[in-house]
């Protein structure tokens, strides 16, 4: 089989999106799948208005259309609601194709932080937008009610993956900073809420790894904290085992891919109640959640990282691969081919809405 991925969000983009679909690429070929790719980059592009660091495709629609005939794919993912996932579903629905799509970003919290629009424009546009697919896939149990509150349909579990054998605790080193080490990993921008971190008075140090258009206004405000700026994966590794507390102050990520990577590596995440860390730890085990950030955080130190290790083991990336073909199999009108064993996870979304 061979799927066209329809996406805006696209190297050299760093972000839960483009690994999620890296990923996926590599975890779909033991089913004999190959992944297509229709991204930005084979257009001229331009920056995305308050964050240059998304390139948004110049093309028209009957160019797009084009390629995605060309493609000669047997389906349609549209992974993001851009301008090619609106040019591609317009397509489709002309021609009767069947698509789907993932919901992956909280795109009305994400524009009503940068400009005066109103959350609920945006969710009825979104909800026609994902409504006229096959099936609209999402990470979490939270996100998945909070949806289908607001009439989204068809929604699909997709949980997320972590390499386990790269994310270990045997990786953990001295870091030099006095500790407790509370680190945060992730794009510096706006909608991650940074500042609930950077704001809480904790003992230790404060690291922040990543890069993004807050990242010059934020190390001005807060000169004690510790900026990284990106990091290779393998130092990444390092400095995830290394810290003694994960935190996680965004509140409108639709899962987190960075936590599944704090506890693979055995450090506690603290975090908000809220979609992604609700799901993924919002039990007590592997973590802390509490509406007061720094009550968590400081909670989190107490948090056995052996417990946090062996959450994340409930996370791999054959049975996001497997959960994803299950949704395209249904799609095209085909029953699955994989046994349960090969797509089920005990982390597994109880997703069961039409």
């Amino acid at each position: 089989m061979r799927i066209l991925m329809v996406t805006d969000a696209w190297r050299p983009q760093v972000n839960g999106v483009v690994h999620t679909l890296e990923r996926l690429t590599e975890a779909l070929k033991p089913f004999d799948v190959e992944l297509d790719f229709l991204t930005p980059n084979l257009f001229r592009t331009l920056p995305m208005p308050t964050y240059p660091d998304i390139r948004l495709a110049l093309t028209t629609p009957g160019h797009v259309a084009r390629m995605i005939d060309a493609a000669k794919a047997d389906h349609i993912h549209i992974v993001t609601e851009g301008p090619l996932g609106i040019m591609a579903r317009r397509h489709c629905r002309k021609v009767g194709r069947p698509f789907t799509t993932s919901y992956h970003t909280r795109f009305p919290e994400y524009l009503s932080a940068r400009l005066p629009v109103p959350e609920s424009w945006a969710y009825n546009w979104l909800r026609d937008f994902h409504n006229s697919g096959q099936g609209t896939l999402v990470a979490t149990q939270s996100l998945a009610d909070d949806l289908a509150a607001r009439g989204f349909n068809k929604l699909r579990p997709w949980t997320r993956g972590v390499d386990t054998d790269h994310f270990r605790p045997d990786k953990r080193k001295e870091t030099g900073f006095p500790r407790p080490v509370f680190l945060c990993v992730g794009r510096v921008a706006i909608e991650k809420n940074l500042t609930a971190f950077l704001d809480l008075d904790l003992p230790g140090s404060k690291v922040i790894v990543g890069e993004g258009p807050e990242l010059a206004k934020l190390k001005a405000r807060y000169p004690n904290a510790h900026f990284l700026g990106h990091r290779p994966n393998d130092e990444l590794a390092e400095i995830y085992a290394s810290a003694d507390v994960f935190v996680f102050p965004s509140r409108t990520d639709t899962f987190g891919n960075v936590i599944i990577e704090a506890l693979a590596s055995g450090t506690p995440v603290a975090a908000f109640p809220v979609t992604g860390p609700i799901d993924i730890v919002g039990d007590g085990i592997g973590g802390a959640v509490s509406n007061d950030l720094g009550e968590a955080a400081m909670k989190a130190l107490h948090v056995d990282r052996a417990e946090a290790r062996q959450r994340a083991m409930r996370y791999s990336w054959q049975a996001c691969a497997g959960m994803f073909l299950d949704v395209v199999d249904e799609a095209l009108g085909m029953p699955s081919k994989r046994a349960d064993q090969d797509r089920l996870a005990p982390g597994r979304p109880r997703l069961v809405l039409e």
